[in-house]
């Protein structure tokens, strides 16, 4: 981004994209618009606004492709996608693919990670309600977060001197995340840990992404893990 010559972002939140944009707009949120999610199947699921304008003491703020509409009009660009009902006919008319299909991937997998001890294979995902920007001044919300834990099978745990409950610190390239340790049933010499629920989120903390080698153990030893990393 910070390459382009002018980036338009279109936010709810101030996020790292605002410090970049050029201009930036404000959309409504999901409750305020309808529109439409794709699921994991691939099937489209639409949905109307929760929030009417009718209802409301303020002006809403335009939804996406309202947004997009104007600044082609702007541009002097033909969209012709004034309102949601004329953007679903659209997309109705292109329907389905019926073309060829992509060949298949030329690239070939790379070597697994082998961890010896004391390493592990990192693994996650982000949860649901995280860090994420939009949970920011919903305290409610927020207090509904799940606790935040690293994962490791028994075998693992036992491995590197920790137990069910205790702290465990995980230690990249860049630095530690310390974590209390949920024991589960999972793949030896693998630590699983939720991407952005603690810290500045795991990428950030440690340097590592999911898949990469990491060292785990107590927390205690954290600072003696990371001098061993960083040799």
């Amino acid at each position: 981004l910070a390459e382009a010559g002018f980036v338009v972002s279109l936010e709810l939140r101030p996020s790292e994209v605002t410090a970049l944009a050029d201009v930036v707009l404000p959309v409504a949120a999901v409750v305020e618009k309808a529109g439409a999610f794709l699921n994991w199947e691939g099937r489209v699921r639409p949905f109307e606004s929760a929030l009417k304008p009718e209802q409301m003491t303020r002006t809403l703020p335009p939804a996406d492709a309202r947004v997009l509409q104007m600044l082609a009009d702007a541009m002097d660009v033909h969209l012709g996608l004034p309102d949601l009902r004329t953007t679903r006919a659209e997309i109705e008319r292109l329907g389905t693919w019926d073309g060829p299909r992509a060949t298949a991937p030329l690239e070939t997998a790379g070597t697994l990670p082998r961890p010896a001890a004391g390493e592990a294979v990192l693994a996650g995902h982000r949860l649901l309600l995280d860090q994420g920007l939009l949970q920011q001044g919903d305290e409610a919300l927020a207090g509904t977060r799940h606790a935040a834990y690293a994962r490791l099978s028994a075998a693992t745990a036992a491995e590197v001197g920790v137990k069910d409950g205790d702290p465990v610190a995980v230690t990249g390239p860049a630095g530690t995340v310390e974590l209390t340790l949920g024991v589960t049933e999972m793949p030896d010499r693998v630590v699983w840990l939720p991407l952005n629920s603690a810290g500045g989120g795991v990428a950030s903390d440690t340097g590592a992404l999911p898949g990469s080698l990491v060292r785990i153990g107590p927390a205690s030893l954290a600072g003696e893990a990371l001098k061993e990393v960083e040799a």
